[in-house]
């Protein structure tokens, strides 16, 4: 039988806290008593895939994937989506932002009939217990205003939130045409789930900022403009 839940854990370099992160999320889903795979996309070469094959050796049910090359967080989780099998398939960052036990507020709108359930940091009711630098949020602020301007994505008040889960077909769906490597991929796969009409519920989480620096802002937001760009005409192509 099919795990009933794969976890993607995309990870550049996180050696430092990917085990903690395994660990949490195998804990959960034992007491929770799901069946579970969970797959880590890691790029880099500070030993992550490394540890994670080491770790796989005791448990079964973790797989590694990756490349010394960082590929994009969107490539990583693309490549993991190919191999999963769970009944819901979504990931969450090896950084562990949002707590796995956020999935129990998730899990329950899948038989509501959605398709898609994301986390989101923008609800009114969402708990930011650290919240990222002001320059951060500010700029985020522009970025979310800029991209409703050319995707649209009605109703998605908060794109980036690296916590979300789809049904086993749609994921298969959405990631084996999505094109986007890099960080704006959230972008893509939401405005592909909407133009294929699938349901997507988005649910306030509980999210803590990690104080990561090591973001190079001026060269990604260049990136990241030509990518929302390049879904906006890939959509109209599709249209």
């Amino acid at each position: 039988m099919p795990p009933d839940v794969t976890l993607i854990l995309p990870a550049y370099n996180e050696r430092g806290s990917i085990a903690r992160t395994i660990a949490e999320a195998v804990d959960f889903f034992t007491r929770r008593g799901s069946a579970y795979e969970i797959v880590v996309a890691a790029d880099g070469d500070d030993g992550t895939r490394e540890l994670v094959s080491e770790m796989a050796r005791q448990n079964p049910a973790l797989r590694v994937l990756g490349e010394n090359a960082r590929r994009g967080k969107g490539r990583g989780i693309r490549e993991a989506v190919a191999v999963a099998g769970g009944a819901i398939i979504g990931f969450a960052d090896a950084d562990n932002k949002v707590p796995i036990e956020e999935f129990d507020r998730l899990e329950p709108w899948f038989r509501q009939g959605f398709d898609a359930v994301i986390g989101s940091r923008a609800r009114s009711n969402s708990r930011v217990e650290r919240s990222q630098p002001f320059y951060r949020r500010l700029g985020g602020r522009g970025f979310h205003y800029f991209m409703q301007a050319v995707v649209g994505l009605p109703g998605i008040s908060d794109t980036q939130c690296g916590f979300k889960f789809f049904r086993r077909d749609v994921a298969k769906e959405l990631f084996r045409r999505q094109r986007i490597d890099g960080y704006m991929f959230d972008v893509e796969i939401l405005s592909l789930a909407l133009r294929l009409r699938y349901r997507v519920k988005e649910v306030p989480i509980r999210w803590r900022d990690d104080g990561d620096s090591r973001l190079a802002l001026v060269r990604n937001n260049i990136r990241n403009v030509i990518d929302i760009f390049r879904i906006r005409f890939s959509r109209l192509e599709g249209d």
